[in-house]
């Protein structure tokens, strides 16, 4: 009896090397393969294969379409699918992802159990939110030490910001004690960077304007955020763990655990690069978005993820 074909074998999540973004293009299915198209005119239409069992996240932009099959072979696939505006960044608003995720059956439940009975404790939910503070710390200071570019500008991280974020942080008897300390830490940083850059810079979420240095490094910023939270959805999703079970961000904000889990990149990889790419006035969207992707799967980012919140769930830290 004829089987059919079988099937060839996904590539682990956190091992898949493919992060896309699409605009003014459409996504069908075409001879057993994914495919993206993009309107020119032409007479012969060009398709393009997405390689969907080594893809990780898949943002479609502005004038973008997307068929039922291939959204049923990308589900199959265990890509997530989100829908986000012009340049990668959200269309309704600068820090609100909108993913489709792939429906299975069959998901790890054994993370989401873990991750709400230690949730449920006031006490070892404070703990967690200070691991995920103290792993930032570490692969932030990590990360911009091997960063070529702030070597060269001689930007590095004040030693008395990650002293005092550290020993803040750990003592701190709240939340709200935590957020306040972390909004400390993010305008230190963006000091260091700015003036390294030499940029008399100010964070705006969702500016859009792109005119001046400052302004460009800020669209930068919401670009890359948005490709930070792609791949904390990729790990929450992909161990199984809802999203509305945050540690740090609003208890009632939709998706707050993907913001949780995306600061500990945002500030390795994204902040530096928006800084790099917004000083340089020959960098575009495009660019900026190949060179963070790159970045990212230099720094083995997704594995990292994965790796970080399953420690978490089991509190091996």
């Amino acid at each position: 009896m004829n089987k059919g074909r079988p099937k060839p074998r996904q590539i682990l999540l956190s091992k898949r090397a493919n992060i896309f973004y699409l605009e003014h293009a459409r996504v069908l299915q075409k001879d057993e393969r994914i495919v993206w198209l993009t309107e020119t005119g032409e007479d012969v239409e060009q398709y393009f294969n997405l390689p969907e069992r080594n893809t990780a996240l898949l943002l479609l932009g502005k004038g973008t379409s997307i068929t039922d099959a291939a959204m049923r072979r990308l589900a199959e696939s265990n890509v997530l699918v989100g829908f986000c505006g012009s340049g990668g960044s959200p269309l309704f608003a600068a820090t609100e992802p909108v993913f489709l995720t792939p429906q299975s059956e069959y998901r790890p439940t054994e993370y989401m159990q873990a991750w709400v009975r230690h949730w449920m404790d006031e006490t070892q939910r404070l703990e967690l939110a200070k691991a995920l503070i103290a792993e930032r710390i570490a692969l932030t200071g990590k990360a911009w030490a091997r960063n070529s570019e702030l070597l060269q500008r001689k930007i590095e991280i004040p030693a008395v910001a990650i002293d005092k974020f550290r020993q803040r942080s750990a003592g701190v008897p709240d939340t709200q004690s935590l957020l306040l300390a972390e909004a400390e830490w993010a305008r230190a940083l963006y000091a260091s960077l700015s003036a390294g850059h030499g940029l008399n810079f100010t964070r705006q979420e969702g500016a859009g304007a792109k005119g001046s240095k400052e302004e460009r490094v800020n669209s930068f910023l919401d670009h890359g955020n948005y490709i930070a939270y792609g791949l904390a959805a990729v790990a929450l999703n992909g161990l199984g763990i809802s999203y509305a079970f945050p540690l740090l961000h609003g208890k009632t904000r939709r998706g707050a655990l993907v913001f949780d889990i995306a600061d500990l990149i945002k500030d390795a990889y994204v902040m530096p690069l928006a800084f790099t790419c917004g000083a340089n006035p020959r960098v575009k969207d495009n660019a900026f978005r190949a060179l963070l992707i790159e970045t990212l799967q230099d720094g083995d980012s997704l594995d990292f993820l994965f790796d970080f919140v399953k420690r978490l769930c089991e509190k091996t830290l």
